[in-house]
């Protein structure tokens, strides 16, 4: 290129095209600068880190799942144990001859009651574990699919409902484990007579020295005269009491074994728990629904349950009401534990996905009209001074 004479070319880097010494090598020299600036890992480290870090919490997982596994066999074993035997002797307690408080008739096996055993097992285990199988799987069913979304029912999102539940599930077990283990060992320490004892007993009275049944006292005769009415026969003597012995009862072992086993009510405990534990899943894990009569009829449907059984074990003469009633605090007081310390009233922020809510923003702060007028009455703009 000449210009007045002289000629000069222009300079590399203003040369168009994409040739090493052009363009090319100052778009290469700008992407060397930029990745010397803002250094990145390897891609090969980055998923290295990650699939260590994925096998150490499936490593512990597995690990705690295996614990929970194992601690479930034991207590199912010792719960066989006790049922099926007698891991220890039984105390054999002495009783007052002829005392109404143990002379019921006798009710009849178990099977025969209006509320035999296999139906209250299943009843007690069935029911809250498809209470919570429903509400941690179907409440947040429509919004999981994309379809129009349900009412406002469970109050959380659709993550991981399945590890809840088989947590929920889990913790239930135990429980119920754990109140069949306590009902039955305070049966085997105590060894407190059901109402129908002697019944099964058939204890030898002459031969423990009890004296026969006293006649009941002639009614006292009407005087048409004056005098005074004759005095009352004198009370009887209390009934002597028969000390423990190795041959008080003539009746089949088998029954005078299960009528030693009343204290607490097996029953009533395993009914209580279920329907605390239920009652409590549905008064935490719910919201009303807009019906604030919900979860209180709901609680209640838990509750009744537990308390006819009871009134049908007193009633069959099967159980005395302070057996049902030590049933009841023990396994209330297991499912309330449960509950509140170790499942944390069924709530689990952040779990599986779901991201933990953000604090309510606060509305701005509204003046009001008056005080508005007075600031901008009060305002004044500052103009150069004049001179």
């Amino acid at each position: 290129m000449r210009f007045g004479g002289v000629s000069f070319a222009p300079p590399p880097l203003c040369r168009s095209g994409g040739g090493p010494e052009g363009g090319g090598a100052l778009q290469e020299d700008g992407g060397q600068s930029g990745a010397a600036a803002a250094p990145r890992p390897p891609r090969d480290r980055e998923v290295s880190v990650a699939t260590a870090a994925a096998a150490r919490a499936m490593a512990a997982v597995s690990g705690y799942f295996f614990l929970e596994v194992l601690i479930l066999a034991a207590g199912a074993a010792l719960w066989y144990l006790l049922e099926v035997s007698e891991p220890f002797p039984v105390p054999q307690g002495g009783f007052f001859c002829r005392d109404p408080a143990f002379g019921r008739p006798y009710p009849g096996p178990p099977g025969a009651s209006r509320a035999p055993p296999a139906l209250v097992y299943g009843l007690v285990t069935a029911v809250p574990a498809l209470t919570m199988v429903l509400g941690e799987l179907l409440g947040p069913l429509g919004r999981c699919r994309g379809g129009p979304a349900p009412p406002p029912l469970w109050g959380r999102s659709c993550g991981a409902p399945l590890r809840r539940l088989l947590r929920y599930l889990g913790v239930f077990s135990f429980g119920l484990l754990a109140t069949a283990i306590f009902a039955l060992a305070g049966q085997l320490t105590t060894a407190a007579p059901a109402p129908h004892f002697l019944s099964v007993c058939r204890p030898n009275y002459s031969a423990l020295g009890c004296s026969p049944p006293a006649a009941p006292p002639p009614p006292a005769a009407s005087s048409s005269s004056g005098c005074s009415a004759a005095p009352a026969p004198p009370a009887a003597p209390p009934p002597p009491f028969v000390p423990p012995g190795a041959e008080l009862c003539a009746g089949e072992r088998p029954l005078v074994a299960a009528a030693r086993r009343t204290f607490p009510c097996k029953e009533a405990a395993l009914g209580a728990y279920a329907g605390a534990y239920g009652g409590l899943y549905v008064t935490l894990a719910w919201r009303g629904g807009g019906s604030r009569l919900a979860k209180p009829a709901a609680a209640l449907a838990f509750a009744a349950p537990p308390f006819l059984l009871g009134a049908l074990r007193v009633a069959e003469h099967r159980n005395h009401w302070g057996d049902v009633v030590a049933g009841f605090v023990c396994g209330g007081a297991i499912a309330a534990f449960l509950v509140l310390c170790v499942v944390g009233s069924f709530q689990s922020p952040a779990e599986g996905g779901g991201a933990p809510r953000a604090p309510p923003e606060l509305p701005p702060p509204q003046q009001r009209p008056l005080e508005e007028l007075g600031l901008t009455q009060g305002h004044r703009p500052d103009f150069p001074a004049v001179t």
